[in-house]
């Protein structure tokens, strides 16, 4: 059984799941079995939520395996962002957030904002607008990396359509980090 603070800080098994089928993909099957021995998880069940205390250890893990394979580190961390969009795009969440957007990438940040809760239980996500294709996303109490959510935010956006699509996070403090976005 979770805690009440484990409760209050859970992620949804699609993470792992996700995290876990690049590395499988990318570096073969034994690489992601030791991909999610790193989250002390030995199996994930698709419907449940897991503590974020797990998923740390185990995205940090698939930095290091796909780190050498990717260029660096922060690329790493991209592209396991990215794949989470995908996951999460295609679950029920996603689909009720891509249909809320409806192909506007303006429409798609300020859902994303609301639609975090729908994927974690932690934190809180806001939209600062500084022009007709440009805006701040700032994330307070959040436990990922700046790049892991550039590569999140970005997918975001591509999906619904928008070109160009340049996202820069600049960590603020240890859990607090903001995104210039622009398409």
């Amino acid at each position: 059984l979770l805690s009440r603070r484990q409760r209050q800080m859970c992620i949804r098994a699609r993470f792992f799941l996700g995290v876990a089928g690049v590395v499988g993909f990318l570096q073969g099957e034994p690489a992601r079995v030791k991909c999610l021995a790193a989250s002390g998880l030995k199996d994930v069940s698709a419907a449940d939520l897991y503590p974020v205390t797990r998923f740390l250890p185990m995205a940090a893990e698939a930095t290091r395996l796909l780190r050498p394979q990717l260029g660096d580190w922060e690329q790493a961390l991209r592209y396991i962002g990215t794949q989470a969009t995908v996951d999460f795009l295609a679950s029920m969440f996603g689909r009720d957030l891509m249909n809320a957007a409806a192909g506007n990438p303006w429409r798609m940040l300020q859902h994303m904002a609301e639609g975090y809760r729908a994927a974690v239980s932690y934190g809180e996500r806001s939209v600062l607008w500084t022009g007709d294709h440009s805006a701040r996303f700032v994330m307070r109490r959040d436990f990922m990396p700046a790049p892991y959510h550039e590569g999140v935010l970005q997918a975001a956006l591509e999906a619904v359509g928008a070109q160009d699509v340049q996202v820069h996070g600049r960590q603020l403090s240890l859990l607090d980090t903001e995104y210039d976005v622009s398409w």
